[in-house]
């Protein structure tokens, strides 16, 4: 296995979740891309990275108080390939659907979906904890976001493909997949009362498959959605997936949220994995299907936590088949750190470590742990300033446990840059805690 780094865009197989990446940040199996999603088997136990793929383009609560979390491992893929790209539907007039490499019948392209709810400058920011809240009224939830959230449609040069959005201001600007409009020439918004309005894109990150586009003349009612702290989401808090599923808009699916932190990595279109897209995932059992990339995953209060961009599909199986309960969101605080980033300017900085990594394991005693074995050092890099070495074993960033290379990326790709952490390493016999700090990415 090859190392990997920082920079998992030189991943020798970003589908392969034991892959090793070469890049800056030796990070892990996690990422979400444009339109090309190749369904992969479900994860197994708790710790293991999924393989993410984009269902192509085409076609048709409550939380509690946040405490230590040790999501789980960053691990190999075994048992989860993850599916295509679940949030974009890609439809060629005909009726076919392309998971993002996948082709299925499918229906029309075209519909609007429900929205959320931020701010003028930026979407709103409330506390996602509701403390101990009743059941939710989904129905209630449903009509609060719906505002909030948009279907989209995009021309290519080889057809139409749709996906969903939320709305980020009042001037116009909507978060939505990197995969939902690459490669688009022509972009329409469609909001919850049915009328359709021209947008463009005004900047996108493919590493993290995330893209902000605006409304040439947005209507003055125009809602923006409330963000909530992604770091708050526990495992069984209940949730609602909001978009426009094989073209059917206004759609909203309810579930849980399954496993927080967990490491997904989407394919991309290059053939070096450059393009490849890590991210460290909500997972959730609440329905997405191709379109709903791009979309809300909200909680009982009606805040986004997450922004759908993947499903997993069982190995060997039609990757056009849709959700089997297992799907994946970008959490909303690092959706928000990269939208006001290309919002702002259209380049996001990146934050990164300086090593690179592959899969290993050491044993002290009669334990034995898993992480990412760092096998380079970059010159003058924020490792060498926190004294990280060849041969240590990262096993945990700040509470998150790291089972692997793929995971480490995946965490560090979501972190702002000059933000301050604390790596659990093992070094020889003995594990001991790093502060370091992370620099921007070359």
């Amino acid at each position: 296995m090859s190392p990997a780094q920082d920079d998992p865009g030189q991943s020798p197989n970003p589908w392969d979740p034991f892959a090793s990446r070469t890049g800056e940040d030796a990070q892990g199996p996690s990422a979400l891309r444009p339109p090309q999603p190749e369904p992969t088997p479900p994860a197994g136990p708790s710790g293991t990275a999924v393989e993410a793929s984009r269902v192509s383009r085409e076609a048709a609560p409550h939380a509690h108080p946040h405490t230590p979390r040790r999501g789980p491992g960053w691990g190999g893929v075994s048992a989860l390939v993850l599916a295509g790209m679940l949030l974009s539907s890609g439809a060629t007039l005909g009726g076919v659907v392309a998971y993002d490499r996948i082709i299925a019948p499918l229906t029309s392209a075209q519909a609007p979906s429900e929205p959320a709810s931020p701010s003028p400058t930026g979407p709103d920011v409330e506390p996602v904890s509701t403390g101990g809240a009743t059941v939710a009224d989904w129905s209630e939830v449903a009509e609060q976001v719906a505002p909030s959230t948009v279907a989209i449609q995009v021309r290519t040069a080889t057809g139409t493909s749709q996906g969903t959005g939320v709305v980020l201001s009042e001037d116009g600007s909507v978060l939505t997949n990197d995969h939902v409009v690459a490669g688009g020439d022509q972009v329409q918004v469609t909001l919850a009362d049915g009328l359709t309005y021209t947008a463009a894109v005004v900047g996108a990150d493919p590493s993290t498959d995330l893209a902000v586009i605006r409304l040439d003349a947005p209507p003055p009612d125009l809602q923006p959605a409330t963000f909530g702290d992604s770091e708050l989401v526990e495992v069984g808090d209940p949730v609602m997936a909001v978009g426009t599923p094989l073209g059917l808009e206004n759609t909203v699916t309810t579930g849980i949220v399954s496993a927080v932190d967990r490491p997904v990595t989407t394919e991309g279109e290059e053939e070096d994995g450059s393009d490849a897209a890590f991210t460290s995932a909500i997972q959730t059992d609440a329905a997405i299907n191709p379109g709903n990339s791009g979309g809300p995953l909200v909680d009982a209060r009606g805040h986004v936590v997450g922004v759908n961009t993947a499903i997993a599909a069982i190995p060997g199986t039609d990757r056009a088949v849709g959700s089997i309960g297992l799907g994946f969101a970008i959490p909303s605080n690092t959706a928000r750190l990269i939208a006001d980033q290309l919002g702002e300017g259209g380049t996001v900085r990146h934050a990164y470590v300086g090593v690179t990594t592959q899969d290993g394991t050491r044993s002290v005693g009669d334990v034995t742990h898993r992480g990412a074995e760092v096998v380079g050092v970059e010159p003058d890099s924020p490792a060498v300033e926190a004294g990280i070495q060849e041969g240590d074993l990262i096993t945990a960033f700040d509470d998150v446990s790291i089972g692997g290379a793929a995971a480490l990326t995946a965490v560090v790709r979501g972190q702002e840059v000059g933000s301050e952490h604390t790596l659990t390493v093992v070094r020889g016999e003995k594990e001991r805690a790093i502060r370091i700090t992370l620099g921007e990415r070359p």
